[in-house]
C-alpha cells in the first residue's frame, strides 16, 4: 500500500488494500516453486477429504492447516524479498535471517503432514480393509 494511502480513508482505500494484496498472492504463486507444491498437496488433501466425506470438524482443521502454510509461505516470500532488499550481498545475518524463514515453514509443514495422517488414517485403513 502507499503511503498516500494510508492518509484517505473509505471504501476506496479499502478496496485497493485487496487489490495490493491479490498482487502479493499472484507474485507469490507465479514465482515461488515451493507454495505451487503446498497447493498441489493441498489439492490432494481437498479431493481426499470429498472421497472419504470426513467430518465437518475435520473440513475446518483441514482448512486451517491448509491456509497456515499458504500463510507462512508468503510471510516467507516477503521476508526473504526483504532481506535482499536491505543486503544485495552475502551476508552471514542475512542468510541465517532466510534460513530461519525457511525453517518455519518446515516445522509447520511436518506438521501438516502429521495432521493429515491423523485425519486420514482410519477412512484409508478402513477402505483398504473393509471387506
Amino acid at each position: 500500500m502507499d503511503l498516500k494511502d494510508r492518509r484517505k480513508k473509505g471504501l476506496g482505500r479499502f478496496f485497493r488494500s485487496f487489490k495490493y494484496a491479490s498482487h502479493g498472492l499472484r507474485y507469490v504463486f507465479l514465482e515461488e516453486q515451493n507454495i505451487r507444491l503446498h497447493l498441489l498437496a493441498a489439492v490432494i488433501a481437498i479431493v481426499m477429504a470429498f472421497v472419504f466425506s470426513i467430518p465437518l470438524v475435520h473440513w475446518m482443521i483441514l482448512i486451517m492447516v491448509i491456509g497456515g502454510i499458504f500463510a507462512l509461505e508468503i510471510v516467507n516470500t516477503a521476508l526473504e524479498r526483504l532481506v535482499d532488499l536491505i543486503s544485495d550481498e552475502y551476508h552471514p545475518l542475512a542468510k541465517l535471517a532466510k534460513d530461519i524463514s525457511a525453517a518455519s515453514v518446515f516445522v509447520y509443514s511436518i506438521a501438516a503432514i502429521i495432521i493429515g495422517v491423523l485425519l486420514f488414517y482410519h477412512p484409508i485403513i478402513s477402505l483398504l480393509f473393509s471387506n
